[in-house]
């Protein structure tokens, strides 16, 4: 695995850094044959994603080892698959089951509103990304940002919803699934759907499930690496 590409399925409640780390260090171990407290930094393994996934997300992530880091930025680049559970009438500070909630409407959409509304954001559209996102606004990420409290402005930008199929609606929650360019943010899908409904939304579960032609049923689990979630 010194020049490779391996595919991890994510666990919830755990960083894509947190992820690569993990990956590091035990493949490290394996590349040394003893604990990696006593290696020195030339017998480390290198270790990079090639995207991240929001600690409340699980899913799809490739990963790339040695010499293959170099070519990350190829794969950050393309096209995936998600499938999301939205939950309507609230919005989230976060777009996420982790921020602040507010109460918007307890008006209930009817299917037919739904699928209307859903039929808006397929082909391309422009987005404002999260300000708690992984975005660098001069140099710094703007979730570092915005947690101290800053102001600040996140550039919008064009993406490609290819499709999105509603899976199930049941309200409050509403699930999809959507083929997406890369740069787009579900957590501000699901804010745009909802502004569109009139309701307000944001994203309570949140799945990668293909990059490309890779897709998480041929991805490994951590445990797979002995490593807890």
């Amino acid at each position: 695995m010194s020049d490779s590409v391996i595919l991890i399925d994510k666990p919830a409640g755990m960083s894509s850094f947190g992820v690569v780390a993990r990956i590091k260090r035990v493949l490290s171990e394996q590349e040394a044959g003893k604990p990696s407290v006593v290696l020195n930094k030339r017998r480390r393994v290198k270790v990079g994603h090639t995207g991240t996934l929001d600690p409340f997300a699980t899913g799809l992530m490739i990963i790339v080892t040695g010499k293959e880091c170099k070519n990350a930025g190829n794969y950050s680049k393309l096209d995936k698959v998600y499938e999301a559970t939205i939950r309507l009438g609230q919005t989230s500070k976060t777009g996420d089951p982790e921020g602040e909630l507010t109460d918007v409407s307890k008006n209930i959409p009817s299917d037919d509103d739904i699928e209307k509304a859903l039929t808006k954001f397929v082909g391309e559209v422009t987005q404002v990304p999260p300000i708690y996102s992984a975005i660098k606004i001069d140099g710094q990420r703007a979730y570092k940002l915005a947690r101290e409290g800053k102001e600040f402005e996140v550039p919008a930008r064009k993406v490609t919803i290819f499709s999105l199929d509603l899976v199930d609606y049941t309200y409050p929650t509403l699930k999809i699934r959507t083929h997406v360019s890369s740069g787009t943010y579900i957590r501000t899908l699901a804010a745009d759907i909802g502004e569109t409904l009139g309701v307000g939304a944001y994203c309570i579960e949140l799945r990668r499930t293909r990059i490309a032609k890779w897709d998480v049923a041929d991805a490994k689990k951590l445990s797979d690496f002995g490593i807890d979630s």
